[in-house]
């Protein structure tokens, strides 16, 4: 679920994160969110709030999937989201603007309430709720990590795929369940996320009660 009221230096240019394993910690996390959900709800008027609440999604649903950027920012919220199964689809568009559906994600029940809420109130923004331009989405998020004070290195949208991808491993998610929800074409890409945890395989045979 969705909580309420979930650097001091200048913005990164963008340039991708500094190692394939960096990621936020809790607190980065909840510092990041809190500040993306106070700019939302702070929005003086009906327009910025409709502004401001696409870009908040857009947050959310990269918080909570793992997926890259530019596939979020094709979600058709008409067509991609399931809203009784609570999962989205993560397309690509083929030969003759053909969607090719690569993998669905489940998400919080929240987060598809979160859609509901906003398209209730802005009923006009359905089908391009996450249309957003990917630059002016990068751009408000150097500005909300840098109200977190999250480091600069740390400071760009994919770092929530890292996180997401940490989160996942952690909590014992088999890597090949992993992989296939991050989309990656090979199981040695996502076993690099193994060298930032702490997970061994006593760990998890804990968890799952084999041990």
């Amino acid at each position: 679920m969705v909580k309420k009221g979930i650097s001091n230096e200048n913005p990164p240019s963008v340039s991708g994160p500094r190692s394939p394993v960096d990621y936020l910690n809790r607190a980065q996390v909840q510092r990041l969110t809190q500040s993306f959900e106070i700019w939302k709800d702070s929005a003086p008027n009906s327009y910025i709030r409709r502004v401001r609440g696409r870009y908040w999604l857009v947050y959310l649903y990269l918080r909570f999937t793992g997926a890259r950027l530019g596939e979020i920012l094709r979600i058709d919220d008409s067509t991609d989201i399931d809203y009784r199964l609570h999962q989205i689809k993560v397309t690509i568009e083929g030969p003759s603007s053909i969607k090719k559906v690569l993998r669905m994600i489940p998400v919080p029940e929240d987060l598809i309430l979160q859609v509901i809420e906003y398209l209730s109130e802005f009923p006009g923004m359905r089908g391009n709720v996450f249309a957003l331009d990917q630059g002016n989405f990068r751009r408000e998020f150097y500005k909300r990590a840098e109200e977190a004070d999250i480091p600069r290195h740390l400071s760009h949208p994919h770092i929530l795929r890292h996180t997401r991808a940490i989160e996942m491993i952690e909590a014992g998610v088999p890597l090949t369940m992993v992989r296939d929800l991050l989309g990656h074409s090979l199981l040695s890409t996502t076993t690099v996320y193994l060298q930032k945890t702490e997970i061994t395989s006593i760990v998890i045979l804990k968890q799952k009660g084999l041990l």
